[in-house]
């Protein structure tokens, strides 16, 4: 059992090892292990493999391999997601909001859960139930980092990682704030190079992201 304090301490803690944690939506295995390692090598070892591709838990379960890697689940929505995702070697998981059947399934199971908030309102649940470290989700859609920057100025208790059309080119607004430990971003694995099998040129990319 994992209480909401121990949750958000250890998700921080996963926070601050990189600016930046990859979001991947990966279709094959065989990709997992050398992409895990690219990324890795560049200086992002916390890797978030959303379960939105019917390879996601095989390549978790992959990418689990992956000396220095801290692999998590994505897409986390439900009791079954928590399960399936510890049974594959998930480490952490992500959702884009919470509920409070996945904060019991979480908290039940002993995964570290991510939760996703896009209001001050969304921001409040989880502080009241002892959560201050979260997703900020869909962080453009919801207004950027402006929005961001107003919501913690009522709630500096939370600490965010903005996920949701973050780039290389507005993730600094975001790193920027004083609430915002790290981002979460997809453009750091392009579709195009994880095809190609592009792992130095991905590699290149993580660094240049771990640098930010």
């Amino acid at each position: 059992m994992m209480t909401s304090a121990e949750n958000s301490a250890r998700t921080l803690e996963l926070c601050r090892m990189a600016p930046v944690i990859p979001v991947l939506v990966i279709d094959d295995v065989d990709a997992a292990i050398p992409l895990a390692e690219a990324l890795v090598a560049g200086g992002l070892p916390v890797l978030e493999v959303t379960l939105r591709t019917p390879a996601a838990l095989k390549v978790i379960e992959a990418m689990a391999k992956v000396p220095g890697g801290v692999v998590g689940a994505g897409t986390v929505l439900n009791a079954r997601d928590v399960h399936a995702a510890i049974d594959a070697g998930a480490q952490f998981a992500v959702s884009p909001g919470a509920t409070d059947a996945l904060l019991a399934a979480c908290a039940e199971a002993g995964l570290p859960l991510l939760a996703g908030a896009a209001t001050a309102t969304e921001a409040m649940a989880l502080l009241e139930k002892g959560y201050t470290t979260a997703k900020f989700f869909p962080a453009e859609a919801a207004g950027g980092a402006p929005a961001l920057k107003a919501i913690g100025a009522p709630l500096p208790q939370i600490t965010f990682c903005p996920t949701g059309g973050v780039s290389a080119a507005n993730a600094k607004d975001y790193l920027a704030l004083a609430n915002t430990v790290c981002v979460g971003g997809s453009w750091v694995a392009p579709a195009a190079m994880v095809k190609a099998g592009d792992w130095a040129g991905i590699e290149a990319l993580a660094r240049d992201a771990a640098r930010l």
